[in-house]
């Protein structure tokens, strides 16, 4: 589906319906995951310092360690936009019983732009958990720690 601006966010956690759409656009995503090897797909949206949502799915591939992640598809797109500060990301998978959290490479990809950012992990029905991305990966290493 491509880049869709969202409506005007405010600064900040994203709110009621902005939030809404965030999440709305993680389950969308989720929709156009290939996955036939793991038959586990995921969805993400991620949202901008500006305000925009770029989404993303997991990509599998027959040799499999050339998938990619929903979220780092997500980030790529983003990236590849000309956007590098990022507000929040929502998760979405179809488990029912725990949250959906991102992989390791994920954290740490996620990490490079920042620790400062919300992620939304959900559940099938929806329901969501919010972490900073510096719970999920703390003790981290970014980029200021190449220049010391």
């Amino acid at each position: 589906s491509g880049q869709r601006p969202a409506p005007a966010a405010p600064r900040g956690r994203p709110q009621g319906e902005h939030l809404q759409l965030l999440l709305r656009r993680s389950r969308e995503a989720k929709n156009c995951a290939y996955c036939p090897y793991s038959r586990f797909p995921v969805g993400a949206a991620l949202l901008t310092a500006d305000g925009e949502i770029f989404s993303g799915c997991n990509v599998e591939n027959a040799c499999y360690s050339l998938g990619v992640c929903a979220e780092r598809t997500a980030i790529q797109k983003a990236i590849s936009e000309g956007h590098t500060s990022f507000r929040a990301m929502a998760i979405t998978s179809d488990m029912g019983d725990h949250f959906i959290v991102p992989c390791g490479a994920c954290r740490q990809v996620m990490r490079e732009f920042g620790t400062d950012w919300d992620i939304y992990l959900t559940k099938a029905d929806g329901t969501y958990i919010v972490k900073r991305l510096e719970e999920l990966l703390p003790l981290s290493f970014g980029p200021e720690d190449l220049k010391k």
